[in-house]
């Protein structure tokens, strides 16, 4: 886990593939080598307001562990019509939550008036407290929860000595999907991530012909139908 908050820390964009998640995956990957990096289960939480302020625009917030993190969309991944031909999901990670909380001030058009009880500094040691209060007076609220078991592994592919991670979850609610996932810096990396996904899929035997379904994706269809029909409806899933 200190490696991967490292990288996320110095790479802040998450290139991703999902895949369906069944037992020839799990030989491939050990065919080719690749490295266990150990399996462990975590409990996200996902936050909005109630008419969907947050999602609609593809902002995705949840705590994980007691952990923040907002998912935002990267300028290449706003064009709808190009995001829905798209194998890969590409968003920016942020994890501070002083960074988190300006974010949200910007997607939700919040006046002023409504952020006068500021945070401090990321140092100070209420500041997540603070953080969780200001969310509660913004009236941000869980719309999902699930546990995952994940079993990661690294890839490296020939003539690259960069490792490509994958992830391969089981979600409480009886779904499992994997992720090919690349951290890198936006701009000129990101051709450079997704070849690098491509060329795994491949290696794993990957079909490029449909779109795999996100957990969320799932969870939504399943549990919170209106909340669903109004993201399809935005285009966002």
């Amino acid at each position: 886990m200190g490696l991967r908050k490292a990288l996320r820390e110095e790479m802040s964009v998450e290139v991703e593939r999902k895949f369906v998640c069944d037992p020839q995956v799990l030989e491939k990957l050990k065919d080719t080598g690749a490295v266990c990096l150990g399996q462990y289960e975590f409990k996200d939480q996902y936050f909005d307001s109630a008419d969907f302020t947050l999602t609609l625009k593809d902002f995705w917030l949840r705590k994980r562990e007691g952990s923040w993190e907002l998912k935002r969309p990267t300028a290449s991944h706003l064009n709808a019509e190009k995001r829905a031909q798209d194998m890969c999901t590409k968003y920016r990670e942020i994890t501070e939550v002083l960074q988190i909380r300006a974010e949200l001030i910007a997607v939700m058009g919040i006046y002023a008036e409504h952020t006068s009880n500021s945070l401090q500094t990321e140092q100070s040691k209420d500041v997540h407290a603070e953080f969780e209060k200001w969310l509660q007076d913004l009236k941000l609220e869980c719309f999902a929860a699930f546990t995952t078991v994940r079993c990661s592994y690294a890839l490296e592919n020939e003539g690259d000595d960069r490792k490509v991670r994958v992830d391969l979850d089981q979600a409480d609610f009886g779904y499992c999907v994997g992720e090919i996932e690349v951290l890198v810096s936006e701009g000129d990396e990101m051709t450079s991530a997704m070849q690098r996904i491509e060329k795994t899929a491949q290696i794993l035997g990957l079909s490029s012909e449909k779109k795999t379904q996100g957990k969320m994706h799932v969870y939504l269809q399943r549990f919170r139908p209106d909340h669903y029909a109004e993201l399809l409806k935005a285009h966002v899933l």
